[in-house]
């Protein structure tokens, strides 16, 4: 499956997007359950301070309606004394009296009502306040986790997308060089040696008619054999170079060096600098595939006459720098291929360097040459 990042990129920050406009939302909540707190707490401050008005008022109304009925009494019970007047007069003031009364006690009891349900709405709110700003903090936190995970997930998932690839083309590279390995066996060991099978037989039956051809027909028998020989052997250091194990990665070089400059009429120049010893063997055949690859890139396109190839062996890594004065090519426009067609090419030196953990530049233009950098560490190998 092809994992597209620019996609997961854009999933990730809508994602976080939305959790920050969600952090932005409870925010607000939880500013406007402060705010009607507030105002809660000052209305029920309000409304207790009308009880406490109110209370006051019945009080002195209780007093008053006390008053009023001792002198309803009074009156009725000698009512020659007092005109019928004085007598409606005290009835009236302690019916009124009673009526204010009760409607103050009314209103204290409404007060006292919707004191309590506001006391009641208030702690709903301050518990909602509460709620939303732990809420606030979580999500604070969630989004601060989620920032630092999820913007190097893109890169992670790269990371791995890029070793799929990596092992992908490893193994497209391994069957591209069986086939090339076995198109080399057929089209010369093995049609040399159906020669020189056919060749024998015909020394055999030579023998039977004309043996003083023999020995000319045996000497051009010797030189296949020879030759047949001298391409198993070049087979046999394409795959792996004795010297290589033998005497280590500097020979090794030097070897191909030596063979590659007879082969392509090129002026090679190699330069050590830094002690030669002997390196771990994935480091040591690493370095001289890269090597390889430089220059077969440069015999097969920069069609260079002057090759520079300088080594340097420091305690914890190697570096080699590698110039050309060929045609050089556009970097802009040069993109590795996947498709085997091209071998390993700048693909496969960038992907055997990354496994070895070490770095690679490519500098070029077109009519400049070309100069490849890259390095390996000794000490980060397993």
């Amino acid at each position: 499956m092809e994992i597209d990042i620019k996609v997961l990129d854009n999933i990730i920050k809508e994602t976080v997007a939305v959790i920050e406009s969600s952090k932005e939302q409870i925010y607000h909540i939880a500013e406007s359950a402060l705010l009607e707190c507030q105002r809660v707490e000052a209305e029920i401050n309000q409304i207790k301070n009308q009880v406490a008005v109110v209370i006051k008022q019945v009080s002195q109304l209780e007093v008053a309606e006390r008053k009023a009925r001792i002198r309803l009494m009074e009156v009725s019970k000698d009512f020659h004394r007092f005109a019928e007047n004085d007598i409606k007069e005290a009835y009236e003031q302690a019916q009124l009296i009673q009526l204010k009364l009760v409607m103050l006690r009314e209103e204290e009891k409404t007060l006292r009502f919707k004191r309590d349900h506001l006391e009641l709405s208030l702690k709903r709110m301050r518990d909602t306040a509460e709620r939303a700003e732990k809420l606030v903090s979580q999500v604070g936190m969630a989004l601060q986790f989620l920032s630092n995970d999820l913007s190097g997930l893109s890169q992670k998932l790269g990371n791995l997308h890029d070793m799929q690839q990596l092992g992908i083309s490893i193994i497209r590279a391994q069957e591209e060089e069986r086939k090339r390995v076995a198109r080399e066996i057929h089209d010369g060991p093995a049609q040399s040696m159906a020669n020189i099978v056919m060749r024998a037989e015909f020394c055999l039956k030579l023998l039977e008619i004309n043996p003083g051809l023999v020995r000319g027909e045996l000497l051009s028998l010797q030189q296949l054999v020879r030759q047949s020989l001298q391409d198993v052997r070049k087979i046999i250091f394409d795959l792996r170079p004795m010297v290589l194990d033998d005497l280590g990665l500097v020979p090794a070089i030097k070897r191909y060096l030596e063979d590659y400059k007879t082969q392509n009429n090129m002026q090679v120049e190699f330069v050590l600098m830094g002690k030669e010893q002997r390196f771990d063997t994935s480091l040591e055949v690493a370095a001289f595939r890269i090597i390889q690859e430089a220059l077969t890139n440069v015999k097969k396109h920069a069609h260079a006459r002057h090759v520079v190839i300088k080594m340097e062996l420091i305690p914890k890594r190697i570096n080699v720098y590698i110039k050309d004065d060929g045609c050089g090519f556009c970097m802009e426009t040069q993109k590795p291929r996947r498709d085997g067609s091209g071998g390993y090419g700048l693909l496969g030196m960038k992907e055997r360097i990354q496994l070895l953990k070490g770095g690679l530049t490519i500098s070029s233009a077109p009519g400049k040459g070309t100069e490849v950098n890259f390095w390996l560490p000794l000490n980060d190998l397993s």
